[in-house]
């Protein structure tokens, strides 16, 4: 029996994960001195809790994925939207070095599972079904490789492993990135500095867009409306391209994920309007709607969570996951962090490359909030990981598969 949901349930149920998840933040030492987000505190609670109701009743959860898939392309928007192209160069040289890091790690993921896979006696492919397309890559790129191993490789149930690997990954993730990076911010002796935050909840500076969820942003209805239509822009064109992308470029490897062309619109509107026409934009709105988008997301995420789904994945395979899960933090804290150069920026980055190293972009992005919520905002981060986390990770992990299953065809056709 399956009970679904329609938008304005799937809607009500994710605001009272919020609130859960809030809740049990604001009174529980652990999650706060760990920094989990909240909404994958409220997420979790709530998963267990529709795992215990399936187990009893044998019922399962149908929400609205449309609209979570709205609210993720919403958040995805306001960050091209805040990328003025003077920010944008503020990257430089660590934007490069953070892509390198990233890429490395892809490679290393993907040894990882295949390594373990052949180990313990499972198809090589099933290691990169447990690396890099479903950790690095998410849901997204899980269904789109999963298909192509079951027809072309008959790897039955490749599909369905994919997408429970890549649920293990976003819940984890947004587990790990907090820990890890309070463990290098306690090194340094850093001090938390909430305190000065709250005294200036009020100040209208722009510079911590994201850095600062909870800061109270002035908008007004216009610049509401206003900031509303260029979400709008934002999802019109990516829909549009999306298509075109799909049906005449996807041969050419250009396949990218309808975020990605989100993110894009609002990096052109953002600098035609400021810099052809000289308009003021209205960042604050743009905070409010993006930060508001990236929490209903999450939620909305972990609530189509089936824990159940996980129960089925075979023992070998959760060996795999816990080992890539280690992996995840050793890198995090002894590459990421000391090539990024091991100060409170670095640390961040880490929380937000274990957020998509193992989950996805709005999970880095929640990390990362969790932590300057509490320590200071860290500019740098929240340049560096929504551009590499969005765009360029995709590319480079598409490389890097199709490499990886190149190779694994060519060592068949030798040992044949």
């Amino acid at each position: 029996m399956e009970w679904e949901f329609n938008s304005y349930y799937t809607l009500i149920a994710a605001t009272l994960v919020l609130l859960i998840g809030k809740f049990l933040v604001k009174k529980i030492k652990f999650l706060r001195d760990f920094s989990i987000p909240e909404p994958v505190a409220g997420g979790v609670v709530v998963a267990i809790i529709l795992f215990a109701l399936h187990h009893a009743y044998g019922v399962s959860f149908k929400f609205e994925k449309p609209l979570q898939d709205a609210f993720m392309l919403i958040f995805f928007a306001s960050i091209g939207l805040s990328a003025d192209f003077s920010r944008l160069k503020a990257g430089g040289l660590p934007l490069v070095i953070f892509t390198a890091v990233v890429g490395v790690f892809i490679v290393v993921q993907n040894i990882v599972g295949v390594g373990l896979a052949s180990v313990l006696n499972l198809d090589p492919l099933l290691g990169l079904m447990t690396g890099s397309i479903t950790l690095t890559g998410g849901h997204s790129t899980a269904g789109g490789w999963g298909p192509d191993f079951e027809s072309k490789f008959g790897l039955s149930g490749a599909t369905a492993l994919g997408m429970a690997s890549a649920t293990f990954g976003l819940v984890f993730g947004g587990l790990i990135g907090g820990p890890v990076a309070r463990l290098l911010i306690n090194r340094m002796g850093r001090k938390p500095v909430e305190q000065n935050a709250q005294k200036n909840e009020h100040n209208d500076s722009t510079d911590d867009i994201f850095e600062q969820a909870k800061r109270t942003r002035l908008i007004t209805a216009e610049s509401a409306i206003e900031t509303l239509a260029m979400f709008a822009v934002c999802l019109a064109f990516a829909e549009i391209v999306d298509s075109y992308d799909k049906e005449y470029l996807k041969e050419y490897l250009l396949d990218l994920p309808k975020f990605v062309w989100c993110l894009f619109a609002g990096v052109v509107i953002r600098n035609i309007l400021t810099s052809a026409f000289k308009v003021n934009m209205f960042d604050r709105a743009i905070d409010v709607f993006g930060n508001a988008s990236l929490s209903l997301f999450l939620a909305m995420a972990l609530l189509n969570l089936k824990l159940w789904e996980l129960t089925d994945i075979a023992g070998k395979v959760s060996i795999i996951l816990a080992v890539q899960t280690v992996v995840m933090i050793l890198y995090a804290t002894f590459v990421t962090y000391v090539f990024m150069g091991r100060d409170y920026d670095a640390a961040v980055l880490s929380a937000g490359h274990c957020g998509f190293g193992l989950g996805a972009t709005p999970t880095a992005v929640a990390n990362m909030q969790s932590i300057t919520q509490t320590f200071g905002p860290s500019h740098k981060a929240f340049l560096i990981v929504p551009m590499v986390g969005a765009f360029f990770v995709d590319l480079i992990n598409a490389a890097i598969l199709s490499g990886f299953v190149n190779l694994i065809q060519q060592f068949r056709h030798i040992l044949t």
